[in-house]
């Protein structure tokens, strides 16, 4: 047997150590490798916006790859710790420190490379599949055909070969200072008992409450100005928490014998502190990595839900034509507008409001003002409830621009009781304010008569709206009314719902596209890190409980002490992320004023409940393993 076949058979021996690191790692591969046939594919490398999902995914694999590196060193860091004493017992069978560090340097090259082929070729076979799914997120109009991807397999290739023979070279750095009796002694060498200060318990509780505190209380661009303290605040008090505070809540716990000389709490309690402190570290990063996770993905979900809402609630008219007076080309958009709906058998209300701008007493801007009646013709033809109003004499009403997103949500104040029109000489008393979807702008509304007497304005201009009640399917005309007619210019402005919300449509499913991807990964990683430090202290595990068990432990005892310790460990980090993700996101509710509630139980409750059959797999086996060795 040469030495690669002994290294190679040392793999195959561990593959239950190495089983979790070897299909995360696949996995970080396949992912990384999917976002490269995304960006190399020749149907994205073309148009503007296409351009832009192309290089942001070149920057997510940027991401991904650097994830990669932390994840998959902190891996290996692991699982040397786990092999010491294996380590020791070859030295002592005459193996030298420079063919251990070669035998750890082949065995990590040898899981590199199987799972850089393996991430490869399972993203090879899945590729079509994720190509359809891209193409109904990204509402491409271009079909994703499947493609070699040749570039993206020798940059995947590549970029993780060397990965993880930089890897390699730094795993045989970490174990050029082990000393054979250190690599003997293994993890059995026996630990100092674990101490937690007053001082800094105390402050890791002020620092949690601190932050949430400021974060839950600040409203509006205050957020984002409060955004880096609070992070840091809490990003310290986290760690503080795990490597302090947890130690110390467990040790006042044992002290309390109501509690401690309960039932098997004596053996629940009696290494609880060592292992919560041993993983501290451990626990502090998945935290901080599942909180990333959580954040991004449901922060990203409710940026949708944001767009999408304030592009619909702001309009019910799906085509919006605005005419000043002197629009040359007035009659012949209409009639564009008219014919292509006609032509393409789509329903549709068309209403027409005549609107006059008068300077007002005391404002620096002009006041639109539209007709009570052609007011109320515009609400009816939406087909939704709206409030009929009803004036007498110099009655008016306030409509301000109703906007789901933001502060402008409620009216504004009502400030003076009367309106001065400077052109007419007329004092108009306001009724009272509110706030409607229906008009584009801010306006006022007046009595028929009222608007008749109106013959001296500053301007005058003319609105038109088409309503249809299913928008959605005149895109593709929308896209030919588009090229006829620009947005706007100094005679008018054309807004398509359709068209503007395609657009939205298009550019942010790239955007969710790559932040579900990158949530996952990070998601996934954090998951496995708990995984790799859990089964790094089962040698030790069965050894206690194999000695506890001759005391008289029976199995139902065991899977509850194991269930309970397990539980602790393996949710506190992922419950102290849910918090942090929870509070980040009521922050981002506030200061965009926009409910995100919906979001955030969707987004957290799923990742909690992926989490729990995560670890009632973890369970069944761990416990399993326990239990072969009483």
């Amino acid at each position: 047997m040469t030495f690669r076949q002994f290294a190679f058979n040392n793999v195959i021996r561990n593959k239950r150590t190495y089983a979790a690191y070897f299909l995360s790692s696949t996995f970080a591969v396949m992912v990384f490798f999917v976002y490269a046939i995304f960006a190399f594919h020749p149907s994205l490398s073309k148009g503007e916006l296409n351009s832009s999902v192309s290089q942001g995914l070149h920057f997510a694999e940027a991401i991904i790859y650097v994830f990669s590196f932390i994840f998959v060193l902190f891996s290996m860091s692991s699982f040397l710790k786990t092999r010491k004493k294996e380590f020791g017992l070859l030295v002592m069978h005459g193996m030298t420190n420079m063919q251990l560090r070669r035998m750890v340097f082949l065995e990590n090259v040898f899981i590199g490379f199987f799972a850089t082929i393996s991430g490869i070729t399972i993203g090879l076979v899945f590729a079509k599949m994720l190509l359809l799914a891209a193409e109904n997120i990204l509402d491409l109009e271009k079909t994703l055909h499947f493609y070699f991807p040749i570039k993206a397999i020798g940059l995947t290739f590549v970029a993780f070969l060397l990965l993880f023979i930089l890897i390699s070279f730094a795993t045989v750095a970490i174990l050029r200072g082990n000393k054979l009796v250190d690599l003997i002694k293994g993890s059995a060498a026996p630990k100092t008992e674990p101490k937690a200060s007053v001082i800094l318990s105390a402050l890791a509780a002020i620092l949690l409450i601190g932050g949430y505190a400021t974060a839950l209380i600040v409203k509006g661009m205050m957020v984002a100005a409060a955004m880096i303290p609070v992070t840091t605040i809490v990003i310290i008090g986290t760690y503080f928490l795990f490597t302090q505070l947890s130690v110390y809540i467990i040790k006042a716990l044992r002290k309390r014998q109501s509690i401690f000389w309960k039932k098997t709490n004596l053996v629940l309690f009696s290494d609880l502190a060592y292992r919560m402190k041993d993983n501290a570290r451990t626990f502090f990063f998945v935290a901080i990595v599942s909180t990333v996770a959580f954040t991004a993905i449901g922060s990203l979900v409710g940026f949708r839900t944001m767009l999408f809402s304030s592009l619909t609630s702001s309009s019910p008219f799906a085509f919006e034509y605005a005419s000043e007076e002197g629009n040359v080309k007035e009659a012949e958009h209409l009639s564009l507008i008219r014919k292509e709906l006609k032509n393409n058998d789509i329903p549709f209300h068309e209403t027409k409001v005549n609107v006059k701008n008068q300077p007002v007493k005391g404002e620096e801007y002009s006041t639109h003002i539209v007709s009570e009646t052609e007011y109320n013709h515009l609400g009816q033809s939406t087909g939704q409830p709206f409030e009929k109003l009803n004036l007498r004499g110099n009655e008016v009403v306030y409509v301000f621009h109703a906007n789901p997103v933001g502060e402008n949500q409620t009216p504004k104040p009502k400030g003076e009781r009367t309106i001065a029109l400077e052109e007419n000489n007329i004092v108009l008393e306001k009724k009272k304010t509110i706030t409607s979807n229906i008009f584009p702008i801010d306006v006022v509304v007046v009595d028929d008569s009222m608007f008749e007497q109106l013959t001296h304005f500053e301007s005058k201009s003319t609105f038109y709206s088409f309503y249809i009640k299913d928008w959605k399917k005149t895109i593709d005309l929308s896209k030919e009314l588009a090229k006829e007619i620009p947005d706007y210019n100094e005679y008018y402005t054309f807004f398509s719902l359709p068209y503007t919300w395609n657009l939205a449509n298009q550019g942010y499913g790239a955007t969710l596209f790559i932040g579900l991807f990158i949530g996952a990964v990070f998601f996934v990683a954090a998951g496995s890190f708990l995984y790799f430090r859990l089964y790094t202290d089962l040698d030790d595990e069965r050894r206690k409980f194999s000695t506890i068990g001759k005391l008289g432990l029976t199995n139902k005892e065991l899977s509850k002490i194991v269930t309970i310790q397990l539980a602790i460990l393996f949710f506190v980090p992922i419950a102290v992320a849910l918090i942090h993700g929870a509070v980040a996101l009521t922050a981002l509710e506030h200061m965009f004023n926009f409910s995100l509630v919906k979001e955030s139980v969707l987004v957290l409750g799923s990742f909690f409940t992926i989490q729990v059959i995560y670890f009632l797999f973890i369970r069944s086996g761990y416990i399993r393993k326990i239990k072969q060795a009483m």
